[in-house]
């Protein structure tokens, strides 16, 4: 740390009692000077010597005949005048970036300018700080830490502006040129940290370009905004390194803001530094991580900042939402609140997403371009971090079904390879909510699509008795389409027997009266599917031997099951085949599908018990 000496007698201010300051000399002191419950007992001569303030003050004294003058609002208190009347006694004082600036105002206060001496308190200060403190960086930094009970002084605002640009300018230095000690604690890799070079035989260490954000994190949140906001303007520092700043400071001034805030100390305090990280943020997409701008969400929620502040957030979540996981958007819901988590603010965060995403697409085809592969990318990741958040929240016994629906809903239009994370999530809201009605069950199973299940999550489904029994035989059927087609056999010939079926009994499918809600889930009994899994495991363990006659044989037996089942053949007559649970990105007809795309599915050479 720099310092200046100043004087070169010997120090004899002395203390009597804990309020009482006086000078140790021959000389009777003359004049008392009082700043609140502290007096100092000292001599007139050296003090009107060097500050005209106390000139005028002494002079009203002796027209007033009375020794003794007050001075209540001097910055810096009795510390700073003690420093400034030793230095009219000549007594040998130290000035250093702790309590310079504080002296300084003092020193203004009192008037000790050149007119009245040369070489006077003031002019020494200043050259102190032009040539010693603002040519360091960590004095310059302790120097605003010491300041904020001085800013009103247009005087020391100076001095504070002409600080900041100074810590400004370093931290936009090249690094290269970086020749003075900084903080840099945090652990990051090696290459990023700014490991040993051996160069000439000699070890040197690269500075890494966000050296300066740890010593920054010092600073007050009023100095700290004052000296971010001076390095973006300069735009010399790329906007990675200040996000990686503002995250440092999040980190060690909001109590454990990785853990989502605790109740603790200053709420206002904690709400102002929030709102002040989110508006220094760069506007540049990925500047912060999506992890990190969730944090800040909860703890935004947490100190109740103003709602510009948290839609502010929602929005940027939302434009890069496929960096984020499953455990970073589960965010609490509100004291008071029924439910576990806050699902409404995740739905404000999807649309953003799928606001951004159609205002590129509009984009793109505006140039001429097609969405490129990254786009396509970044939604299946989405859909997938959906999926599993959705399986987390149907945890909560509270949960209504329209907050899962309407959520899943929001996703529904980005196609997938597969339905598996949708069915656990729709599987885990059956099994926390056994009451709901079974037209609800309807509801929340049209949100998968069957055909999009793996073999897995068929041999799962199609035991499952938390599912409607139209599901259930929905699995079934798309499941025998592609064993046979696995195995072989000619995939049309399947398809039109349930054509045949279907056009065979749709007359009686129309007639009589039929009970809505026997419709939806009376596909078929218990033993009926039981004979349909056996005619499943049939088809597997022929393993590629089975003659194209089998599918009719089978087609045959299901035929025979559910003929008698009206909604059955009401739910393959007025769909053509592709059943009411199909997901909305999946618009192609059972009846016509492609041989080929069911090849591809994966190899169904394992073997699986369903009976």
């Amino acid at each position: 740390m720099k310092f200046m000496k100043l004087g070169s007698k010997p120090d004899t201010f002395q203390t009597d009692g804990n309020n009482v300051r006086y000078v140790a000399s021959e000389l009777a002191s003359d004049i008392i000077v009082s700043l609140g419950d502290m007096k100092f007992y000292l001599h007139k001569f050296p003090l009107i010597s060097k500050s005209s303030h106390l000139q005028k003050l002494i002079s009203l004294s002796n027209e007033e005949n009375i020794d003794e003058i007050q001075i209540s609002d001097i910055p810096g208190g009795a510390s700073a005048f003690e420093i400034c009347a030793k230095f009219c006694y000549g007594m040998t004082v130290t000035l250093n970036a702790y309590n310079v600036i504080a002296t300084r105002c003092a020193a203004e206060y009192l008037e000790m300018h050149e007119t009245i001496e040369k070489g006077n308190l003031l002019y020494k200060i200043d050259v102190f700080l032009s040539s010693s403190i603002f040519r360091g960086w960590k004095d310059s930094i302790i120097l605003l830490q010491t300041t904020k009970s001085m800013l009103s002084m247009n005087e020391e605002q100076k001095v504070v502006n002409h600080c900041i640009e100074s810590i400004a300018n370093k931290a936009c230095v090249d690094v290269s040129n970086v020749d003075w000690s900084y903080t840099y604690n945090r652990k990051k890799l090696p290459e990023e940290n700014g490991g040993e070079l051996k160069q000439n035989g000699v070890r040197t260490r690269n500075v890494p370009k966000d050296w300066w954000v740890e010593d920054l994190c010092e600073l007050e949140v009023d100095m700290y905004k004052s000296v971010i906001t001076s390095i973006k303007i300069k735009e010399l520092q790329s906007n990675d390194v200040i996000g990686e700043a503002l995250k440092a400071y999040a980190y060690r001034r909001l109590p454990n803001f990785s853990k989502g805030m605790i109740p603790c100390g200053d709420v206002s305090k904690h709400r102002l530094i929030v709102e002040t990280i989110v508006k220094l943020l760069p506007s540049e997409k990925g500047s912060v991580s999506c992890r990190f701008l969730v944090k800040l969400l909860k703890a935004a929620i947490f100190v109740e900042s103003e709602d510009r502040i948290k839609e502010e957030l929602v929005k940027r979540i939302g434009q890069q939402l496929e960096e984020a996981s499953v455990t970073d958007i589960l965010i609490r819901a509100p004291d008071g609140e029924i439910t576990m988590y806050d699902v409404g603010i995740v739905q404000k965060i999807v649309r953003e997403f799928i606001i951004k995403d159609h205002n590129s697409e509009i984009e793109s085809v505006g140039g001429g371009e097609k969405p490129g592969i990254l786009s396509d990318a970044s939604k299946l990741m989405v859909a997938k971090l959906i999926d599993g958040y959705l399986a987390e929240i149907a945890k909560d016994p509270n949960l209504p079904l329209l907050d899962f629906v309407n959520l899943a809903e929001l996703v529904s239009n980005i196609s997938r390879p597969a339905h598996d994370g949708l069915y656990r999530a729709i599987d885990t809201y059956l099994k926390e909510h056994p009451a709901i009605s079974k037209g609800e069950k309807k509801r929340i199973c049209k949100l998968m699509d069957c055909r999009k299940l793996s073999v897995d999550a068929c041999l799962h489904a199609v035991q499952n008795e938390r599912l409607p029994l139209r599901v259930v035989v929905q699995v079934l059927y798309f499941e025998q389409v592609r064993t046979a087609a696995s195995s072989g056999t000619s995939t049309p010939d399947i398809a039109k027997g349930i054509k045949d079926m279907s056009n065979g009994s749709n007359g009686s499918s129309r007639s009589g009266t039929t009970n809505p809600e026997e419709d939806a889930d009376g596909v078929a009994t218990a033993e009926e599917l039981k004979a349909l899994r056996k005619e499943l495991a049939t088809l597997r363990l022929s393993n590629g031997e089975a003659k194209p006659s089998m599918d009719k044989a089978v087609i045959g037996k299901m035929k025979g099951l559910l003929r008698s089942k009206k909604s059955f053949i009401k739910l393959w007559a007025s769909k053509g085949g592709q059943g009411e649970n199909s997901g909305s990105d999946s618009s192609e007809s059972v009846v016509s599908a492609n041989p080929e795309e069911v090849k591809s599915t994966p190899s169904r050479n394992r073997r699986h018990s369903v009976s």
